[in-house]
């Protein structure tokens, strides 16, 4: 499948950033990047994006400030990018497990529950940098064009697996197959969300497993998996 790539990132770069993307990454600096998003997810996970400056994430990493500037234009595109890569993994897992031959369509919605929650740690880590960033854009507009332009190029990769899942289930989308995964990730992050606001009331997990079925078939004409069922006999 398709995954956000550093193009991707760079056309979320606010357009008076200088691009250090321009030059030809050489396995040193493609090295050096590496360590800094490194450095970066260790130190955003102990301290929230606004907690973590530049300096922070340079000290980790032990390099000058110098190195990341000739790398990243600021610290947003490198949250921007480090979310991409994440993302381009999760998406590349739920790819995996969804599009498995001869799977029903609940098997197929176990399956990314499966990879949505086994590792809740890192989950919460991600939610909460999300959020914060989120909150964030929406205070500065090129950040939040960023971020937008991110999710849109996120949300048309899901599409393509979403397309593939209905054809081989006979389904058909009643809505845009890019709604749908907009409609979808509200559903995972607002249930963890509640799960991490109250999680004795709400077990981990068990909102999305409730309701996501549901929405898939709401958001889906059933008429082609009848039909097909029918023809099975």
């Amino acid at each position: 499948m398709p995954t956000a790539s550093r193009d991707a990132v760079s056309r979320t770069t606010p357009h008076d950033a200088s691009p250090p993307d321009a030059l030809p990454l050489s396995p040193r600096r493609r090295a050096t990047r590496a360590r800094l998003m490194a450095a970066a997810e260790e130190v955003f996970a102990e301290r929230g994006f606004h907690g973590a400056s530049v300096e922070d994430l340079c000290e980790r990493a032990d390099f000058t400030r110098g190195a990341f500037y000739s790398n990243f234009a600021s610290k947003d595109e490198l949250l921007l990018e480090l979310y991409a890569q994440h993302a381009a993994r999760l998406h590349a897992r739920v790819a995996e497990v969804a599009e498995t031959p001869g799977l029903s369509l609940e098997q197929v919605l176990e399956a990314v529950f499966d990879v949505w929650t086994d590792d809740p740690e890192a989950r919460r880590r991600w939610h909460l940098l999300t959020s914060e960033f989120a909150l964030h854009a929406l205070r500065d507009d090129q950040a939040r064009v960023a971020w937008a332009n991110l999710q849109r190029t996120l949300r048309e990769e899901l599409a393509e697996v979403v397309d593939r899942i209905a054809q081989a289930q006979h389904l058909r989308p009643v809505v845009a197959s890019t709604e749908l995964v907009r409609l979808i990730g509200i559903v995972l992050h607002g249930g963890l969300e509640q799960h991490l606001l109250d999680p004795e009331a709400v077990p981990p997990g068990s909102l999305e497993r409730s309701f996501l079925p549901l929405l898939v078939r709401a958001a889906t004409d059933g008429t082609a998996a009848d039909r097909a069922a029918r023809t099975d006999r």
